[in-house]
């Protein structure tokens, strides 16, 4: 799996490994709701998995994955989720999570 932080609690997460490129999933993990986003060129990665706004769940947003933008369903709070970005408003950003991806598992600390 790679150089793992041993300081790092990681997580296997089933759920990512079956995702197809340009999808994404919310998935709670030690009790935290966490999003997992597998991009088009094959990458992955996790953020928060609540809105900063106002917690809603971003996995029920609107995802428009050649744009990598996603809008949460509450109030239309957009997130670029390559960086964790906001759009709209700018200045607010979600929490990115280390993922790791080889031979067929994904794994988050």
């Amino acid at each position: 799996m790679g150089a793992a932080d041993p300081a790092l609690r990681w997580y296997d997460v089933p759920e990512a490994a079956e995702l197809w490129e340009g999808d994404l999933v919310d998935v709670e993990l030690d009790g935290e709701p966490v999003l997992i986003v597998h991009h088009l060129d094959g990458s992955y990665a996790a953020f928060q998995g609540l809105c900063p706004h106002q917690e809603v769940l971003l996995a029920d947003g609107t995802w428009d994955e050649d744009s990598c933008v996603l809008a949460c369903s509450g109030h239309l709070w957009e997130f670029d989720l390559v960086s964790g970005r906001g759009i709209n408003p700018a200045g607010s950003t979600l929490y990115r999570y280390q993922v790791e991806a080889s031979d067929g598992a994904v794994r988050v600390a």
